[in-house]
């Protein structure tokens, strides 16, 4: 079609556009209502500033009057990558989790990268399931919680040839990209202050056990060890999803069977809560009696009585961190650090 036509010719054009059988409404449409050709439009739609003004108005005042909105997977054929970002992560009840999903957003949004969320809720089929549906329609980028994966899974993602970005944990393989932290490091700093606090019959409750809490718990053991003062019949494992009545369970029957207890270390917030709560239900003095330390330092610690020691985790500067990386993977440009450990810190408070 030629850019000069005129109005009528546009109307008669778009009124014999294919698409109003469908009811859908193409760059093809656009093009016609405007009177300008295909490429034109679709150079105007895509942000390019190589059209004449006068023509580029005609295409925007088009795609306003149709209500045009382009097809990202027409756009992700054309150009053998989407727009969007895939994220996957186990949960959306953690904080944990929505923090850092918040960051991911904030910088991809800025960057033009709208985000698909995926919850594999822990589990492994879920995870392989969302893997093989986001990545057949070729995300521009993946951002994947920890490693535990299968071999399986791990190929399809070097398949898709997607740039990825691993969270929450390191790795020392070269080949991998990741931000996070040493979760085994940070059990032992929360292990030496129990230490350091004269405690010696310490216990560790665990919930989920996925590989973070795991690490956490070697982490642990490692400490204690060396102190010469690690009981395993201290260590509540539960594969139960973390929860403050949880928590509550944990500590009832850990004190009722070792009344010797005078600290414990929970995997995670919640779990330290439902302690809390539950040695004041008992008459258990925190922390004359008994120290309690829980880790992720999540909201609302401050405000438990006593207020809750806890370990806390970068998740927002994670999330950011490993969003910037992504950007620079799939720009193609070099990454200074592809293993960048955040760090952590212990946020010392009454319990403890």
């Amino acid at each position: 079609m030629n850019d000069g036509s005129s109005p009528n010719s546009r109307r008669a054009a778009l009124s014999r556009g294919s698409s109003r059988a469908t009811g859908r409404v193409t760059l093809a449409d656009v093009a016609a209502l405007a009177g300008v050709s295909p490429i034109t439009a679709s150079r105007v739609v895509a942000g390019k500033t190589t059209v004449r003004a006068e023509l580029a108005e005609r295409v925007q005042a088009a795609v306003a009057q149709l209500g045009y909105r382009p097809d990202p997977s027409a756009r992700a054929l054309a150009s053998a990558k989407s727009s969007h970002v895939v994220v996957l992560i186990p949960l959306l009840s953690n904080t944990l989790f929505t923090e850092l999903l918040e960051s991911v957003q904030n910088v991809m949004w800025e960057a033009g990268y709208p985000i698909l969320v995926g919850i594999t809720q822990y589990q492994s089929a879920r995870e392989s399931a969302l893997l093989e549906s986001y990545l057949s329609h070729r995300p521009a980028g993946l951002i994947l919680t920890g490693f535990d994966r299968s071999e399986s899974q791990r190929q399809l993602i070097a398949d898709s040839r997607t740039p990825c970005v691993h969270v929450m944990e390191l790795s020392d393989d070269p080949t991998l990209y990741c931000v996070g932290l040493s979760q085994r490091a940070a059990a032992q700093a929360v292990a030496r202050h129990l230490l350091d606090r004269g405690r010696r019959r310490i216990a560790f409750v665990g919930a989920q056990l996925d590989p973070r809490t795991l690490e956490r718990a070697e982490g642990f053991r490692s400490t204690l060890s060396a102190a010469g003062c690690h009981d395993p019949r201290l260590e509540f494992l539960d594969a139960r999803p973390s929860s403050a009545a949880l928590g509550a369970e944990a500590f009832r029957r850990l004190i009722t069977a070792h009344p010797d207890l005078d600290g414990v270390f929970f995997c995670n917030d919640d779990l330290a809560h439902g302690a809390l709560l539950e040695a004041l239900r008992m008459g258990v003095p925190v922390p004359d009696r008994v120290s309690i330390v829980g880790f992720n330092d999540l909201p609302g610690n401050e405000q438990m009585l006593p207020a809750l020691t806890s370990l806390r985790t970068p998740r927002r500067e994670v999330g950011e961190a490993a969003a910037r990386m992504l950007l620079q993977l799939i720009r193609g440009e070099p990454v200074e650090t592809p293993v960048l450990d955040l760090g952590f810190e212990l946020k010392i408070r009454a319990s403890s």
